[in-house]
C-alpha cells in the first residue's frame, strides 16, 4: 500500500510540473514553440511566381534560371519589406529540388533568386513554394 501511495505521489508531482512548464509557454507570431498562436500574414495579396528557363546541352533539356516573385507588398501597415524569404521548387511526391533564401527588397513589388547553378531541368519542376517570415 505503501508503494502504491508513493508512486501516486510520484505521478502527480511529475504531470504538475509538465503542466506547470505547458502553462508558462508563450507563443507569438514572432517565434516559434510548442502551442498555438494566430500568425498574421504580412500582406494580404496573392503572390505569384515565374521562371525563366535556357537550354543546357549538358542536361540536355531546358533548365531553371531566375524564378521572380511578383506582387510583393512594401509599402501598407503591415508588409513584406525587407524580410527573411524561403523559395522552393518542388518535383514528384512534392520532394525538394532546389531551395534559396534570401531577403525581400524594402521597396518594390518583386523579387528574384537565382537558381540556374542548380541544373533542375524544367520539366521536372511541378511546383514553386515560397514563405516569407520574420
Amino acid at each position: 500500500m505503501r508503494k502504491m501511495i508513493v508512486a501516486l505521489l510520484v505521478g502527480a508531482t511529475v504531470s504538475a510540473g509538465v503542466y506547470a512548464a505547458a502553462a508558462s509557454l508563450t507563443v507569438s507570431s514572432g517565434s516559434l514553440g510548442a502551442g498555438n498562436s494566430a500568425v498574421a500574414a504580412c500582406q494580404s495579396g496573392t503572390l505569384t511566381a515565374q521562371y525563366a528557363t535556357s537550354y543546357a546541352s549538358a542536361l540536355p533539356g531546358y533548365k531553371v534560371g531566375v524564378v521572380t516573385v511578383n506582387g510583393l507588398d512594401t509599402v501598407s501597415g503591415t508588409n513584406c519589406a525587407s524580410k527573411a524569404y524561403k523559395i522552393t521548387l518542388t518535383g514528384t511526391g512534392n520532394a525538394s529540388l532546389a531551395e534559396i533564401t534570401g531577403t525581400t527588397p524594402a521597396s518594390g513589388t518583386n523579387f528574384t533568386a537565382d537558381f540556374s547553378a542548380s541544373n533542375i531541368k524544367a520539366a521536372d519542376i511541378l511546383g514553386v513554394h515560397v514563405v516569407i517570415s520574420g
